[in-house]
């Protein structure tokens, strides 16, 4: 089945390219359920481009934030993904947030918010607790600005307390985290379809 819809996945681990990332690992897994759904889709390692801190759309001063912006405009579906450090998401993750809050100003032609038509999904990856906590502020987050969340939209992994593991270095992928990757691409298909079909009315 191919589709016209596009992925961007936004991987907002704090290591630099071409450092080896769980968070990475994590977004391929969703990437290859989306491709089963003929959803092409990109990859943007956040940290690697300079990212300036602030709210606007362009903060000036060489900031690339607005070519970040550009991929995200063009795509039907989002992958917000950051790891867990201190029980949070990543700095990078929230400079993200903080960045797109710019776009509660800008409005398509009929005076809807520019990202009302798009959809967000969030996937944590850590070898320390924080996952739900993360999920649920990136969810308000995004919600706020306009990105719709489907049902289960949201996939992570949590190794055990006080014995740090990585999740690229597991042998596998745990059944439950390829149930819960394989439901949230389905449900983020199915919501973007219907979105384009029929968006929301404008204000």
């Amino acid at each position: 089945m191919e589709t016209n819809l596009k992925v961007l996945a936004l991987n907002c681990t704090l290591k630099p390219s071409p450092g080896e990332s769980s968070t990475d690992v994590i977004i391929e897994e969703l990437l290859e359920q989306f491709r089963g759904h003929g959803v092409a889709g990109e990859t943007v390692r956040v940290v690697d481009y300079d990212v300036k801190p602030g709210v606007e759309a362009d903060m000036g001063h060489g900031d690339q934030w607005p070519l970040i912006a550009e991929k995200i405009k063009a795509s039907d579906v989002l992958i917000f993904a950051t790891p867990t450090w201190v029980g949070h998401m990543s700095s990078v993750a929230q400079r993200v947030l903080e960045r797109l809050d710019s776009a509660l100003s800008e409005t398509d032609e009929q005076g809807r918010p520019v990202m009302f038509g798009k959809v967000a999904i969030v996937a944590v990856v850590g070898n320390e607790d924080g996952a739900h906590a993360i999920i649920a502020d990136a969810f308000q987050g995004l919600n706020d600005i306009g990105f719709t969340i489907p049902a289960q939209g949201a996939t992570y992994w949590n190794h055990e307390a006080m014995n740090p593991k990585d999740y690229k270095d597991l042998d596998q992928t745990p059944e439950a985290v390829a149930a819960t990757n394989k439901t949230s691409a389905s449900n983020a298909v199915h919501l973007a379809q219907q979105l384009r079909a029929s968006l929301y009315p404008a204000p």
